[in-house]
């Protein structure tokens, strides 16, 4: 089973919510805010250093529980196209491009997260179990979560928002993207940083 850590509202009583005396979100249908919200990973480049690269296009969507969150449900999309490497190849050759769809790499096809089941393990963290696509493969994933913090009403857009963080590793060769091998790592790790606000109606 592969790990990863995200950052999710899974508690509605986190302590840093009870401190601020301000309600938390209520239940309902939320989206990500591209504002706030990023996705990098990073992978061992010969073991002198790791390279790091992002995703500028992510989206999920969460139908969010209040009263009982394990029964939230969320899915999750990322544009393999998005990718952003800042490689100096800019003036040669579109690395990012490259990156995005060729076979040997992301090959274009669209990365998806789908949560099949949330279980909380304390006052603000819990595991999500789902399944990740990838280069046109689907594979189980168990996400390690921990919710930050949430608002009624944001005292900048007046909004409820759910906010989190994450971190975890996935092994990319069980995708089947074996490229440089072991020069560059097998295991990938990402950091995630987002902030959920209401489907707009």
């Amino acid at each position: 089973m592969y790990r990863f850590a995200l950052i999710l509202p899974l508690v509605i009583q986190a302590p840093a919510v009870a401190a601020q005396s301000v309600k938390p979100a209520p239940s309902g249908s939320y989206v990500t805010d591209p504002t706030h919200t990023s996705l990098t990973w990073r992978v061992s480049h010969f073991g002198l250093s790791n390279y790091t690269a992002r995703f500028a296009a992510v989206s999920a969507s969460l139908d969010w529980n209040a009263e009982q969150p394990a029964k939230s449900r969320l899915s999750v999309a990322i544009d393999p196209a998005s990718v952003r490497t800042d490689f100096p190849f800019a003036e040669a050759e579109d690395f990012d491009k490259k990156i995005g769809t060729a076979p040997e790499f992301l090959a274009a096809k669209p990365i998806a997260f789908e949560a099949k089941g949330i279980t909380l393990t304390g006052d603000n963290t819990g595991t999500i179990k789902g399944d990740l696509t990838f280069r046109g493969e689907t594979h189980p994933v168990t996400l390690d979560v921990r919710f930050n913090d949430s608002f009624a009403e944001h005292p900048m857009d007046k909004l409820p928002r759910l906010g989190f963080s994450a971190t975890g590793t996935v092994r990319r060769t069980d995708w089947g993207l074996d490229f440089a091998v072991p020069a560059l790592g097998e295991d990938v790790q990402l950091m995630v940083e987002t902030e959920f606000v209401p489907v707009k109606r």
